[in-house]
């Protein structure tokens, strides 16, 4: 426990479960669209799941997290051929 409160000072603070739980999801689904986009050769959904499994490493807010990939999520839809 001392060892939670030393970095809560260094200002580290552990994600909450709704952060995982959007982190996780959104992972799965541009995996799944990484891999539509190589099986079919497009370009957007492949590069569209990149983003989708990177992002939530820049991202520390939770509603920003589910915004951006909601909005990933929309844009896949729309491009998809």
């Amino acid at each position: 426990m001392n060892d939670l409160k030393a970095l809560e000072s260094f200002g580290f603070t552990l994600p909450s479960p709704a952060y995982l739980v959007g982190a996780i999801l959104f992972g799965i689904i541009g995996y799944a669209a990484y891999r539509y986009g190589k099986k079919t050769s497009l370009g957007y959904p492949k590069w569209i799941g990149v983003a989708l499994m990177l992002y939530p490493y820049a991202i520390s807010q939770t509603w920003l997290l589910y915004v951006v990939g909601c909005g990933l999520c929309i844009g896949l839809y729309t491009f998809r051929e």
